[in-house]
This record gives structure tokens, C-alpha cells and sequence, in this order.
């Protein structure tokens, strides 16, 4: 009997597999975060972290489904299992990594600050003292902002397009975000044409942790490997280049010019 009921175990959990590996991979998206995750005309999300999720899956030869999360919410729906994965521009940081697990990561860029053109202050903790800096709430440049200019007023919003929003009505002086962010989402439209870049790159391990990876809960090990496997490979066949090359001008990852 006890034969019995250890062969009848092992044979249900052998056919539970295959069923189990067919289940759709649950990626967490954001798609309020222009060029990297937006929604087109129709509702249809679209952007870089959009194409490598459906690269990813692809290259794990796994079914995709994009679920669309706001960004606050991220860490709390991916614990709660609402989600498998985040592939949301989110960086690996330490604090993060006490509560979640990260891929290799897929990219890196420095953050920058935006202000208008005849600001007439430095980007520095003395130039923006007493000044309003808007950041994207729970963002690592929420934690860079509070460290490194503790005598501005820190001004948070739910999504990157609301703090642009507010840079242009004047409700705040300056904006902290992703350098890339900045410059393809805003300085190269038109609301951006009265605004520039304020000082240099903002590169800090603590806030800005090892580059932008893809999220998984801890002890979930064996999906974070195939995930950190699947970007070397779309990277070595060209994939993540094509990708790369529909909406930057240069390599994000680092290391390779873009053909265009």
C-alpha cells in the first residue's frame, strides 16, 4: 500500500510538470514609462522593456502574458504572486534585494536633472537648496534625491510623465530621472525645448544599485538563472540589438555602437 501510494505520488507530480512549465510567464509591466514601457492609440503596450519580456519569453520558449502594474505597487503584486517577473526598468539595489531577487541586468543608464534653461541655479546640493525636486515615488532617484539634497523639497508623483508635467507648469524647479528618460521622453519633445540638462551624471551604487534587472521573488532561483541565460542569449543572437536600435541611438547595455 505504502508502494502503492508513493508511485501514485510521484506519477502525479510527473505529469503535473509539463503542465506547470506550460503555464504562462506572468511578466509585471508598468506602461506609463516612456520610451521603455507606454501604451499605443489603442491601448496596445508597447516600448523596450515590452520588447524584451516578449524577447525573453520567447528565447525560454514560454508563453507571455503582460500584466500592467503601477510602479508603487510593483514589489507588493510580484510577493503577492499577481505576477512572476518584473520587467519594469526597475534597478537592483540592496534594499531591493532584501525583499526580492534580481536577474543580471539588461541595462544601465545614469540619472540626470532637468531643469529650464535660465534657471539661473546649479544642480548641486548647495544650488537647489530650498528648491522642489520632483522624482517618481518609490523610484531609486527618490533615495538619491533625499541623500544628496537634503535642503530641497522632495516632490513626489506616481509616474515619470507627471513630474514633466509639473516641470513644465513651474510647480517644481527641477526633475531627477533617468538620463535616457529625460532625453528622448521630454528634452526632445516639444515640451522640452525651454529645459536642459542641470550638471553631470548621477551615479551612485547605494540608490542606483548594479543596473536595471529583472525581478523574481526569493527562492526562485531557477527562473531568475533562465532569465539572466535568456538575456546572454538574445544579446549574442542580435535580438536585444534590434530591439535596442528601434529606440536608442547607442547601446544602453553598454559595449556596442548602434547600426542606426
Amino acid at each position: 500500500m505504502l508502494r502503492r501510494t508513493f508511485l501514485t505520488t510521484v506519477t502525479a507530480l510527473a505529469l503535473a510538470t509539463p503542465a506547470l512549465a506550460a503555464d504562462p510567464l506572468r511578466i509585471g509591466v508598468e506602461g506609463a514609462y516612456p520610451p521603455f514601457s507606454f501604451k499605443e492609440s489603442d491601448g496596445t503596450l508597447a516600448g523596450f522593456d515590452i520588447e524584451i519580456a516578449t524577447a525573453l519569453c520567447a528565447q525560454m520558449q514560454r508563453d507571455c502574458e503582460l500584466v500592467e502594474q503601477e510602479w508603487d505597487g510593483m514589489i507588493p503584486a510580484l510577493k503577492a504572486q499577481k505576477f512572476d517577473a518584473i520587467v519594469a526598468s526597475m534597478s537592483i539595489t540592496e534594499e531591493r534585494k532584501r525583499q526580492i531577487d534580481f536577474s543580471e541586468k539588461y541595462y544601465q543608464t545614469p540619472a540626470r536633472l532637468v531643469a529650464r534653461t535660465d534657471a539661473g541655479f546649479e544642480g548641486t546640493p548647495e544650488g537647489l537648496s530650498g528648491k522642489r525636486i520632483g522624482v517618481q515615488r518609490g523610484a531609486t532617484h527618490q533615495c538619491y534625491a533625499e541623500k544628496m539634497f537634503p535642503d530641497a523639497e522632495i516632490v513626489l508623483y506616481g509616474t515619470q510623465e507627471e513630474v514633466f508635467r509639473d516641470l513644465v507648469l513651474g510647480r517644481i524647479d527641477a526633475q531627477l530621472s533617468d538620463s535616457l528618460i529625460a532625453q528622448e521622453s521630454f528634452l526632445s519633445k516639444d515640451d522640452g525645448a525651454e529645459f536642459a540638462f542641470l550638471g553631470g551624471d548621477h551615479l551612485d551604487v547605494e540608490c542606483y544599485g548594479e543596473g536595471v534587472g529583472i525581478a523574481v521573488r526569493q527562492g526562485e532561483e531557477e527562473l531568475r538563472d533562465a532569465l539572466s541565460a535568456a538575456i546572454a542569449a538574445i544579446r549574442e543572437d542580435g535580438t536585444y540589438a534590434k530591439i535596442n536600435d528601434k529606440y536608442f541611438a547607442f547601446d544602453i547595455y553598454g559595449g556596442r555602437p548602434a547600426s542606426n
